[in-house]
C-alpha cells in the first residue's frame, strides 16, 4: 500500500512541476510569440454596431472587427471573436482568455492602469439618446438632472453619468441601454456616438430615438496586456494602414471618425 501512494504521490509531482514549467515558458515569451504559435489572436468584444456585429450569415464585421481581421494578415493568423461581458474584460484580459480588447474602447485613466494600450485609431463622444419628442428641450447638462438613464456596466457611459451626478442605472450592453429607452423604462441612455449614429433615426430600428447632449469627447484605444510587444505591432501596422488607405476605406465604409 504504501508503495503505490508513493507512485501516486510522484506521478502528482511530476504533473505539478511539467505544469510549472510550461506555464513559466509561455511566461516568458512575447505576446506576438504565443500569438503566432496558437494561430489564432483572440478579440474580446461586444455586439456593438458599427465596430462589431454580425451580418446575415453570422460572421462578425464592423470597423472593428474588419480592422482585426487585416492585423491577423499581417501576423499570419486568424481571428477569433469572443463576446465577453464589459465589466470584466480587463479580468479577461489578464488571465489569458483574450488576447486584446477591440471594440470601440474609450481610453481612460482607469484602462491605461489595467493594460497597455495602442494609439488612438478613432475619435467618438459620450452622447445622451431619448426619444425624439423630447431631445428638442436637452441642451445642458442641467437639463438632464431630473431624467433616468440607462448605461452599460462598465463603461465610458456609466463614468459620464457618475461624473454627471445622473440618476443612471446599469444594463448589460449599449444594445440594452437602447431597448430601455424605446420601451420607456427610463427617458435617456449614454452610449457612444458612434453606436448611435449607426443604430437610431430614421431607417433604423429605433427611429423614434435621437441623440441631443454630448457629454465628453473622446478616443478608441485597443489594449492588450500589460508591457506587450503586441502593442508596438498594431501601432506599426495602423500607420501602414493609414499610408495605403486602408483606415480611410474603413471609415467611409462604417461612418467612423479616424484620430488625427
Amino acid at each position: 500500500m504504501k508503495k503505490i501512494l508513493a507512485i501516486i504521490l510522484a506521478c502528482v509531482t511530476v504533473c505539478v512541476c511539467f505544469a510549472a514549467c510550461s506555464k513559466t515558458e509561455t511566461q516568458d515569451k512575447k505576446d506576438s510569440e504565443v500569438i503566432t504559435e496558437k494561430g489564432e489572436l483572440v478579440v474580446g468584444i461586444t455586439d456593438f454596431a458599427p465596430m462589431d456585429y454580425k451580418d446575415e450569415n453570422g460572421n462578425w464585421i464592423g470597423f472593428d472587427a474588419d480592422l482585426a481581421n487585416k492585423v491577423g494578415e499581417k501576423l499570419g493568423v486568424k481571428v477569433k471573436f469572443i463576446e465577453i461581458d464589459w465589466d470584466n474584460k480587463f479580468l479577461e484580459l489578464s488571465t489569458g482568455s483574450i488576447d486584446c480588447i477591440w471594440n470601440g474602447m474609450t481610453i481612460t485613466d482607469e484602462v491605461k492602469n489595467n493594460s497597455s494600450v495602442t494609439n488612438a485609431y478613432a475619435m467618438n463622444q459620450q452622447i445622451v439618446v431619448t426619444k425624439s419628442d423630447i431631445a428638442g428641450n436637452l441642451k445642458t447638462v442641467d437639463d438632464l438632472k431630473d431624467l433616468t438613464f440607462a448605461v452599460e456596466n462598465g463603461s465610458a457611459g456609466q463614468g459620464a453619468a457618475e461624473d454627471n451626478g445622473l440618476n443612471a442605472t446599469a444594463v448589460t450592453t449599449q444594445g440594452d441601454a437602447l431597448l430601455e429607452v424605446s420601451s420607456g423604462s427610463v427617458d435617456a441612455c449614454i452610449i457612444d456616438s458612434t453606436m448611435a449614429a449607426a443604430m437610431t433615426g430614421e431607417g433604423t430600428d429605433y427611429a423614434n430615438l435621437t441623440s441631443s447632449v454630448v457629454l465628453v469627447d473622446e478616443q478608441y484605444g485597443i489594449s492588450f496586456r500589460k508591457d506587450s510587444d503586441m502593442v508596438e505591432k498594431v501601432n506599426a501596422y495602423f500607420e501602414e494602414f493609414k499610408a495605403d488607405g486602408t483606415l480611410k476605406e474603413l471609415s467611409e465604409k462604417y461612418s467612423v471618425q479616424l484620430a488625427d
